[in-house]
């Protein structure tokens, strides 16, 4: 990360699970609104069977990464960000979605795991990557802009829309 904290990228894992509902624990209501696009409870997030689906990825149609990191106060390894690409049925296009821990964000974290994402979509031979962002979320607006998503406003919602051709 910018300020040196060593990041493994790595995909994600049926044995995250429990790793998946310390990240989750650890969330503000604001990044959980940032990600979902509306309020979603704690316990709603860390069900067995929502977890169990997230962790167990089917590589055909999804690619799931993690950001590993160690805690700066216990030293143990935690999921600092997960993000992922979700194929679009019957187009060569993905869903692009991600969400970085709070103590881990405004430190270029978001930034490489979408620049690792896109990667992975280069290396699947996707056309383009899209996501919707809140219109408030104005980091992640920024970060898709700096890797050259282009933004548009959806005609029919309040939402961002971010696209990149690949």
């Amino acid at each position: 990360m910018k300020d040196g904290t060593p990041v493994t990228f790595r995909p994600i894992r049926p044995e995250d699970e429990p790793m998946m509902i310390k990240f989750h624990e650890t969330l503000s209501d604001r990044s959980v609104y940032m990600r979902y696009l509306h309020p979603m409870l704690l316990s709603q997030r860390v069900t067995h069977e929502r977890l169990s689906r997230i962790c167990f990825v089917d590589y055909e149609r999804e690619i799931a990464l993690v950001a590993e990191a160690n805690d700066p106060h216990t030293g143990e390894r935690r999921i600092a960000a997960v993000g992922r690409l979700s194929k679009l049925h019957g187009t060569n296009d993905a869903n692009s979605t991600m969400l970085v821990n709070d103590a881990f964000q405004n430190r270029g974290l978001g930034k490489e795991l979408l620049r690792q994402l896109l990667e992975v979509g280069r290396a699947e031979k996707l056309s383009r990557i899209r996501a919707t962002i809140a219109p408030d979320n104005i980091a992640m607006q920024r970060v898709c802009t700096t890797l050259g998503f282009q933004l548009t406003k959806a005609p029919d919602s309040l939402m961002v829309n971010a696209v990149i051709e690949l």
